[in-house]
């Protein structure tokens, strides 16, 4: 497919009002294309089954780094020049289909890679990076822990202690995506030495390490989350991520995450207003579609309108990060805003399906479940408020 007929057969979402899309390049633009065949194709039928037996359809990954999502932001990977703002859209598409998938994507591409380029030297990134681009390498993001979430800056109490040229790792981490079936994880921990947060790229065939899945979860499903355990695991000085130093390295891998993040939050609630859309315009009562009726009406204006919204909140805050001004409060407010409109548009989505929209069959529930995560992780909405009210009172309030 050329250029001009990619972008030709790109067509912008309807739920895409104030046209965005037309942003982006022609190159963008047939990634996009291509990529939304795929979902449509190949992972919407499969993604119910899937979710329901909480399971990741491993030959995704493959395919998807063929578009090469994976290698998007990175210099050593790189195939096009591209935008945060395509990157977003990538995210967007992604989520608008399903939510674990875009979560598997974000932990591999911005957190996992992220870490390796942002933390890593030139030796390190131009190791590892190409591998994870292809897939050929998955990787995994280890800083939350079972007692330690939004407090991560200076409650981790995984201890990394200096042996020679090794490390010996011991803690635990929790809620840590991909780890389940990952190559490598890249754990944070506190060093003995300095009490400084520092990376390491550990191999997950690495003795003393063991990830084990969290079962029993309600939300994002496919997503294998996993707690982890490091028991004297040895990691040669080597893999310590050379240019992380301090939690501001760590902090500067999530502002540039966060914002994929209400990206995809904004791809979520599309996802759950495309379905509803569909569902009241075939819907019979009273002797006509309930697309008809005004309440029903008001529930899909008002989705629009947070889809909307948050669309221009996201759009802009990426384009900050394109002119390298964007800064960690401009990210916190897109996630927490982006991500509260999401959940208010999957409730109003579903109450216009009424009972069959807690229903996998009808679109919405997937959407409706997957919300409550998506609106807690990367940063909840209180830690997110929290940044933004230092930068604009001038006052830390997070004790």
């Amino acid at each position: 497919m050329t250029l001009d007929t990619a972008a030709a057969s790109f067509t912008t979402l309807a739920s895409d009002f104030y046209g965005y899309a037309d942003l982006l390049t022609d190159a963008e633009r047939q990634v996009l294309a291509d990529l939304r065949e795929y979902l449509e194709c190949d992972v919407r039928p499969i993604v119910d089954d899937f979710w329901s037996r909480a399971e990741f359809p491993m030959q995704v990954m493959k395919e998807l780094a063929s578009f090469g999502i994976f290698a998007a932001p990175w210099a050593e990977t790189r195939t096009f020049e591209n935008s945060a703002v395509f990157r977003g859209f990538v995210a967007l598409e992604l989520a608008r289909v399903d939510a674990s998938i875009a979560t598997f994507v974000g932990v591999q591409n911005g957190l996992a890679m992220g870490a390796i380029s942002v933390g890593g030297d030139e030796e390190q990134r131009r190791e590892w990076l190409p591998k994870m681009a292809a897939a050929d390498v998955i990787g995994a993001f280890g800083l939350t822990e079972p007692l330690s979430g939004s407090d991560s800056a200076q409650g981790l109490r995984t201890i990394a202690t200096r042996d020679g040229d090794e490390w010996i790792l011991n803690g635990s981490k929790r809620w840590i995506g991909n780890a389940t079936f990952s190559d490598i994880t890249v754990i944070w921990a506190k060093s003995a030495e300095d009490g400084q947060v520092k990376g390491f790229i550990v191999p997950t065939s690495t003795p003393g390490y063991t990830a084990t899945k969290i079962e029993g979860k309600q939300s994002l499903r496919i997503v294998q989350n996993a707690d982890i355990v490091l028991e004297d695991a040895r990691i040669p000085e080597s893999l310590r991520l050379k240019n992380a130093n301090s939690f501001r390295d760590t902090a500067q891998v999530l502002r540039l995450t966060r914002a994929e993040v209400a990206w995809a939050a904004v791809g979520n609630a599309i996802g759950a207003y495309e379905a509803a859309l569909k569902y009241t315009g075939e819907r019979l009562q009273f002797g006509k579609t309930i697309s008809s009726h005004q309440l029903v009406q008001n529930l899909l204006v008002r989705s629009l309108g947070n889809i909307v919204a948050s669309m221009g909140m996201v759009v802009r805050v990426s384009q900050l990060l394109d002119a390298g001004n964007q800064r960690d409060e401009h990210a916190a407010l897109a996630k927490l805003y982006a991500t509260e409109r999401m959940r208010e548009t999957v409730g109003w989505c579903r109450e216009a399906l009424g009972g069959n929209g807690i229903l996998l069959d009808h679109g919405v529930a997937r959407h409706m479940a997957d919300a409550e995560a998506i609106y807690s992780y990367e940063g909840t909405r209180e830690m997110n408020t929290l940044i933004v009210g230092r930068a604009i009172t001038g006052k830390a309030a997070f004790v």
